[in-house]
């Protein structure tokens, strides 16, 4: 599939630089080279060349690529002119260019133009944009993985899986005299569970890559004083909020973006909150605990910092328990357990130790660690390599399983309805309900055939690429 039109557009950043880039695909390429350089470039050659306007006067001098149809990104023919760099330069030269026949490209176009012509499908088409954008190291990474295909493997493989399962399954509607004997036939039942466990591998490893490719957004919540500014600080690396013995210091939402073991993550420092029985008449304040509630309830991962020198059973947890919102896991912090609260959670025995030196935490501060609750000092450090891991497994990074490629929101939506629609299927025949069955089983397959692009809408593809940047 090719468009009627030729589309030209910056693909370099704006502003001052050493070279842009301006790129130019479509049928009239071949016409618009030719004019524009006085003959058409040997395909996949940088070939030196002078570019002039409609007057003769000399535009720039630089590099020009051409790669002729179907050997492109876009599968398209497809012109790079390689420009000194600089805003001014680079839309005299695109408008030189719709001079001679093109037009502007629309935000993502070259790619969508990729996808289209079978180049790529949409998948590793997203996986471009989550590159640009990649946040830390192993987020590229794991876009890189994904450009390169991984991800639609994994995806195409469980649907081979699942397409031969359907056939099976309608082999038995088709010939009912033998139906129940199909349907409860051991082969099926081993057929289903191995797409079934595929299906969770791909939906494990899109979950990992969706929270590299978002990050994880952290609130750190609390009763004022309870130390969360020194908590914010301490993972941060440096001072992002002011520290004073004052009660209410922080009034207002503090962010801080940080990387934990490969894993973009948004830090929010929030307005303490106050018990009931202490509700200030400061509006100032009471603003502020308004914000750090929405901020709460926003967030992926919530750390509740409680003052363990001051509230060694963290009563304040347990006031705020009832309020804090349904779905958002929540890590009980006890801070300054490095004052003298050691000596309530007893001294460590040689397995504490143990749990300590895994953690991070001094021999004291891992006695009192518990599933949901870990002993820190914001003000000395200890306990915060093992905070640093709880974040990183929140965000399902483990040593254990990496993310293995780029995945989005909606690659995760439409896996986890294939799998709910595989556990649907399994109880229809189980119920040797063959025709239900089998429809789960073909809208499962519909759902792994949108991840890929297989089966989508133009409104879908509208959304995708209209993130991307204009270039690209």
């Amino acid at each position: 599939m090719s468009s009627g039109d030729t589309i030209v557009a910056v693909a370099t950043p704006p502003g001052r630089g050493g070279v842009a880039v301006v790129r130019i695909s479509g049928a009239a390429v071949p016409d618009i080279a030719t004019t524009l350089l006085g003959a058409l470039p040997a395909p996949r050659h940088a070939t030196f060349s002078r570019w002039h306007d409609e007057r003769g006067e000399l535009i720039d001098i630089g590099l020009a690529l051409y790669f002729p149809a179907p050997h492109s990104f876009t599968g398209e023919a497809v012109l790079e002119l390689h420009s000194h760099g600089g805003d001014v330069v680079s839309s005299v030269l695109v408008e030189r260019i719709v001079q001679l026949g093109a037009r502007r490209a629309r935000a993502g176009e070259f790619t969508e133009r990729a996808f289209l012509n079978d180049k790529i499908d949409l998948a590793q088409a997203e996986a471009i944009a989550d590159l640009i954008d990649a946040g830390s190291r192993r987020a590229a990474q794991a876009a890189m993985r994904s450009l390169q295909g991984g991800f639609s493997q994994a995806v195409n493989a469980t649907r081979a899986a699942l397409t031969s399962l359907r056939v099976y399954v309608e082999a038995a509607i088709d010939f009912p005299e033998e139906e129940i004997d199909f349907l409860a036939s051991q082969e099926l039942r081993e057929r289903l569970e191995d797409v079934q466990q595929r299906m969770q591998r791909v939906l494990a490893a899109a979950e990992q890559g969706a929270a590299l490719t978002r990050g994880l957004t952290v609130a750190i919540a609390g009763r004022p004083n309870a130390g969360k500014s020194t908590l914010m600080n301490r993972l941060a690396g440096h001072d992002v909020a002011i520290v004073t013995p004052v009660a209410g210091t922080t009034r207002d939402l503090l962010r801080e973006h940080i990387e934990v073991d490969g894993v973009p993550v948004e830090l929010i420092d929030t307005a303490g909150l106050r018990a009931a029985r202490d509700i200030t008449r400061d509006a100032i304040e009471s603003e502020g605990m308004r914000r750090a509630r929405e901020a709460i309830a926003r967030a992926d991962h919530v750390l509740f910092v409680v003052d363990a020198a001051e509230d060694p059973e963290a009563a304040a947890f347990e006031e705020e328990r009832g309020i804090l919102p349904d779905g958002v896991p929540v890590t009980l912090v006890m801070n300054k357990s490095d004052l003298p609260v050691a000596t309530r959670v007893g001294e460590a025995s040689s397995g504490a130790a143990s749990a300590a030196s895994a953690t991070g935490a001094s021999p004291r501060l891992a006695a009192a660690n518990s599933p949901g609750r870990i002993a820190i000092s914001a003000a000395t450090g200890d306990g915060i390599v093992g905070l640093r891991a709880l974040l990183a497994g929140a965000a399902g990074q483990t040593d254990a399983g990496p993310g293995a490629f780029s995945a989005r929101a909606r690659h995760v939506d439409a896996l986890r309805r294939a799998a709910a629609q595989l556990d649907a299927a399994h109880r229809q025949l189980e119920a040797k309900q063959g025709e239900l069955a089998a429809f789960e089983l073909r809208n499962a397959q519909k759902e792994l055939g949108e991840v890929v692009g297989d089966v989508t809408s133009d409104e879908l593809l509208g959304h995708i690429f209209g993130s991307f940047c204009i270039g690209k």
